[in-house]
């Protein structure tokens, strides 16, 4: 199989494909092109940016063909011993699983745009791209000519550590074993890529930045091998790939978005004025972490569902929470536990869980295993307000608890570390998928103690976890605080907003809440508060209206009349704040009066003094 890349116009965002299979037998051959890309489990249906779409035999006469699918072609290949297809995929939306084209860059997630005939998907895939020859490619590809390092430090130190790449000329061509790895592969071409690599127990590393940034090398360099290290002696040394390419797309806007694969990952940040200062900087070190240790979790710990990957459609299933909720716990863990993050740190990543947990009522009515399942419905957006839980947040808490657990009773023997081990060992390095009940079965192999009751619980019903947070955060001397919101809307109305654009809108709506029975609704747009405009400042308008008149007054709880609009209507919607608090802010910190036991606990986990 052969792929070929060009273009002619880039403004028109059009990529040029050729797609060349030879030694084609029988009187018709299948076409197909992935209807979603592993690591968003929704569909992509990338068939709708193929604009042209042309058949032909090796002397270019056309063939005949039909649609089979929204995604799949019939080719009629009688008498065909090559087959070459020309079309050409709109390359429009930057973002970390994307495919985009521009004058100054050629990016290609190859899952959006290559087609494969289904019986050869273990071919060798060869691929080419016609570039400008000043233009570097950032891959995991093996280019079938080996790039030149240049060493620029000036000692044998810096020599290892700052190297860049020599553009690889007009004609950069690359293989992949198979398809799979084509399409867990992908690239950017462009002039203006930043590069430097280090190497860590025999693994290259490459950071590769494009866009405009100011990479700070020594420090990229430095701290993204702490939390490496880390991740390397948790996992005691086995990797699942010998080369590892972070590929940056620095934005000028703001954006956060990442995507895993398994010799890669493509990360979307922005604005690019901060990436490199306070906590923007640690925002680049989390989600690096969190997609480096999707390598071992789920490209090659993977569930039974998804192994392989059907590239066709749906890959149902309920391990979202260990898919993705291990890997959130894990990505700030790993700069906690390595030394990266601060006590303030951790606790704000763990908090941000747990506030969208308990200001998500869709805990009471979607478990986290089921919410995995659904995310093929609907994404992930919230089309039904407080319908289901995240595999996220809910899954991070999931993994914080079981790891607590699994110390508890094993005194601290035995972590989720070991159960992540145990996968990796026992099914991706025998290449076979694990089940919900092979998770389950390991979990419980690492304490000899039964976790029906909490797998019942917590994994497969709909339920607030307070309780077992509470309990299992107390092992290692934790405490779960709550304050009301500092939002006087959010406590005394019901309501939260977004307040980062022109528009007031109104984004959640606290259930039997004053202003959900007075008839606010989702997405309706603030106008005005008691007759005083609003532009972002329903804060400071709700709090100002819910003070007292005078000092000595008891606290006023007056009337406020909000004007909305919503699908191009105004209404008038009048209600009294409430004295019942609605939202709240939760958050976890170390307790100030901590047990001998709960030292010895939190020294353990953290691999710190308490």
């Amino acid at each position: 199989m052969k792929y070929i890349f060009s273009y002619s116009e880039p403004q028109k965002h059009l990529i040029d494909i050729e797609f060349i299979a030879e030694n084609i037998n029988g009187d018709e051959t299948t076409i197909q092109l992935p209807a979603w890309r592993p690591g968003r489990y929704e569909l992509g249906n990338f068939a709708k940016n193929v604009k042209q779409f042309f058949p032909q035999d090796k002397k270019g006469n056309p063939l005949t063909f039909h649609k089979a699918t929204k995604d799949c072609w019939k080719i009629n290949t009688k008498n065909v011993s090559t087959l070459h297809i020309k079309y050409n995929y709109y390359a429009v939306e930057l973002n970390a699983g994307s495919s985009f084209l521009d004058d100054k860059q050629l990016y290609v997630n190859p899952v959006n745009c290559c087609v494969y005939i289904p019986e050869r998907m273990n071919e060798a895939c060869e691929v080419e791209l016609k570039i400008p020859n000043n233009y570097i490619v950032a891959t995991s590809l093996k280019p079938d000519t080996p790039p030149i390092p240049i060493a620029i430090g000036t000692s044998p130190q810096e020599s290892t550590f700052m190297r860049k790449t020599l553009p690889f000329g007009e004609r950069w061509r690359g293989v992949a074993s198979n398809y799979h790895e084509l399409a867990d592969s992908p690239f950017i071409a462009s002039p203006t890529i930043q590069h430097n690599l280090f190497v860590m127990d025999g693994v290259e590393f490459n950071l590769w930045f494009q866009g405009e940034c100011k990479p700070n090398w020594s420090k990229l360099i430095n701290d993204f091998f702490i939390f490496i290290n880390e991740q390397f002696v948790t996992m005691k040394g086995v990797t699942p790939t010998n080369e590892y390419h972070f590929l940056f797309h620095i934005l000028p806007y703001r954006f956060y978005h990442g995507v895993e694969h398994l010799s890669s990952t493509v990360i979307a940040l922005g604005p690019s004025y901060e990436v490199m200062r306070g906590d923007s900087f640690l925002e680049l070190l989390s989600i690096s972490s969190h997609e480096l240790f999707h390598a071992w979790n789920i490209k090659a710990i993977r569930p039974a569902e998804m192994h392989p990957y059907d590239y066709t459609k749906e890959n149902y299933s309920r391990l979202g929470f260990v898919c993705e909720g291990v890997t959130t716990y894990y990505g700030d863990f790993f700069l906690y536990r390595s030394g990266i993050y601060s006590d303030f740190e951790v606790n704000r990543a763990l908090s941000k869980h747990l506030q969208n947990h308990f200001d998500n009522f869709g805990r009471y009515n979607l478990s986290v295993a089921d919410s995995s399942f659904d995310s093929w419905l609907d994404g992930y957006t919230e089309i039904v307000p407080h319908r289901k839980t995240s595999i996220y947040s809910e899954g991070c808490l999931i993994a914080f608890m079981t790891d607590l657990m699994i110390r508890k009773y094993s005194n601290n023997e035995r972590s989720l570390d070991d159960v992540m081990l145990h996968l990796y060992n026992e099914f991706a390095k025998k290449e076979k998928g694990y089940t919900e009940v092979d998770y389950k079965t390991t979990v419980e192999q690492m304490t000899g103690h039964s976790f029906d009751e909490f797998f019942r619980n917590y994994v497969y019903k709909a339920n607030s976890y307070e309780n077992a947070l509470i309990e299992c955060i107390e092992y290692v001397g934790f405490q779960l605080h709550t304050s009301f919101s500092k939002k006087y809307h959010e406590r005394h109305y019901g309501i939260k907003v977004s307040e980062t654009t022109p528009a007031t809108k109104v984004i959640a709506i606290y259930p039997n809440s004053v202003a959900e029975k007075a008839g606010i609704q989702l997405n309706d747009e603030i106008i005005s508060i008691n007759g005083y405009q609003i532009k972002n400042n329903l804060t400071e308008w709700s709090k100002y209206l819910g003070q007292p008149a005078f000092a000595n007054a008891s606290e006023d709880k007056s009337e406020v009349t909000l004007i909305v609009n919503n699908t191009g209507k105004t209404r008038i919607i009048t209600f009294t704040p409430s004295s019942e608090d609605y939202y709240k802010t939760y958050f976890i910190q170390k307790t100030s009066t901590p047990t001998e036991a709960q030292k010895k606990n939190f020294n353990a986990w953290s691999k710190r003094k308490f």
